[in-house]
């Protein structure tokens, strides 16, 4: 078996987060199935330009692989009859919307403890549950705003800037799958399950580390650092070589030792203003403007095949496209292909987590209400005509905009 295979989630979900963090238990086995609301068309992922067609995208394919999908309106009182007899044989419920959204949609473990009292509630929200922003919408470009994030990235004399992927998105869906398996556990343990308030906010402030530890027990003020350098170590930075950049870490002593040979200078090694952490930290600017004019006479490929040579931490500043042929990503499987009926081939990245030495078997990501008949005659064992009766009370929506099913 998968190690998930046992688990059955019900996913209120939409756009990146949310979906992200089911991604990872789904790839494990978990049965996710996606309740999408039919009033909106599903999952707005699925609109996502480029790559776009009818109710699908490559978004919502890299977001959404591996799992069900099942129509159905939560504020009509026949889709919420459906909703809880799913409720009932279900293991998690995991939503990512607006942190008010909860307790009004009544999802959270309050709610349902009397129709499963062994049921998780996971909501991964803006900004939580409580607090005075709870209300707000949140996105991972505010958070990195708002948690001070931007403040740290860039070069000091521009403006803010944020990452150029959605990290706090992500990490928050990572926290948001590991806080259901914690719960989970606990739940199979006692029979009790609970809420889960994971937030966005939560996990971005959470991420801000030891420069939070600084500011806060000394006057130390985070900043942005010229050339993406780290606030303390250094050498640990991109240098321009005389074509491209690289990186290079000097974050042990043995390491700056060995970078003094290779560019032929050790002597720097025993330099009273370069021989310690300290020593380099006050004296950077000396420092790093001779590293600057070193690493400007060579090309990154002969930096890198010295610097590897010696033992110093290195690597090239790739383009994504670089970073997908890369041989390691290649070698550790990070890739994974998927059959489309639209998109033909659609390569994907694979899930980083790695329990045991078993690929995992990969399905595209699901038609909107696609698996309608599996889940409400398989699982829970409606007959056709019950089928009918929920659909024409509107449990799925309106009869002419919802998509037909087919089997997987």
């Amino acid at each position: 078996m998968k190690p998930l295979e046992d688990v059955r989630i019900l996913a209120i979900e939409q756009y990146g987060a949310g979906p992200f963090g089911s991604l990872q238990l789904a790839d494990l086995g978990a049965d996710v199935i996606k309740l999408e609301d039919p009033g909106s068309g599903g999952d707005v992922g699925r609109y996502v330009v480029p790559m776009q067609h009818g109710e699908d995208s490559v978004f919502f394919e890299v977001f959404n692989r591996n799992k069900r999908s099942l129509s159905l309106d939560l504020n009509a009182p026949a889709g919420r009859e459906v909703f809880n007899e799913l409720v009932k044989v279900s293991d998690v419920v995991f939503s990512n919307l607006r942190g008010d959204v909860p307790a009004k949609l009544g999802i959270r473990y309050v709610d349902l403890k009397d129709i499963n009292p062994a049921i998780v509630c996971c909501s991964l929200s803006g900004f939580g549950m409580t607090g005075p922003r709870s209300a707000e919408p949140g996105y991972d470009y505010i958070m990195q705003g708002i948690a001070g994030w931007m403040s740290l990235t860039g070069e000091p004399h521009g403006a803010p800037t944020k990452s150029g992927l959605s990290v706090v998105d992500y990490s928050g869906g990572l926290v948001a799958a590991i806080s259901i398996l914690a719960a989970l556990h606990a739940s199979r343990r006692d029979g009790v399950g609970c809420d889960c308030d994971v937030s966005l906010f939560d996990t971005a402030v959470a991420m801000l580390t030891y420069p939070a530890g600084w500011a806060l027990n000394s006057d130390f003020e985070p900043a942005r650092t010229h050339h993406s350098a780290h606030p303390s170590l250094v050498p640990f930075q991109v240098f321009r070589s005389a074509d491209e950049w690289i990186v290079v870490a000097c974050p042990k002593e043995k390491f700056w030792r060995r970078l003094a040979g290779v560019i032929g200078r050790p002597d720097l090694a025993e330099d009273d203003r370069f021989g310690t952490f300290e020593a380099r930290h006050r004296n950077s600017v000396d420092l790093l403007t001779l590293l600057d004019s070193v690493f400007v006479t060579r090309t990154s490929d002969d930096w890198l095949a010295a610097l590897k040579a010696a033992g110093v931490p290195c690597g090239p500043v790739n383009s994504v496209r670089d970073a997908l042929a890369d041989p390691q990503t290649l070698a550790r499987d990070m890739l994974v292909s998927i059959e489309h009926p639209d998109f033909g081939t659609v390569i994907q990245v694979a899930s980083a987590v790695r329990v045991g030495n078993e690929r995992i078997d990969q399905r595209r990501a699901p038609r909107r209400h696609e698996h309608a008949d599996a889940i409400l005659a398989g699982l829970l064992g409606y007959t056709s005509t019950q089928v009918e009766q929920r659909a024409a009370q509107g449990a799925f929506g309106a009869a002419d905009g919802l998509p037909g099913s087919d089997a997987h």
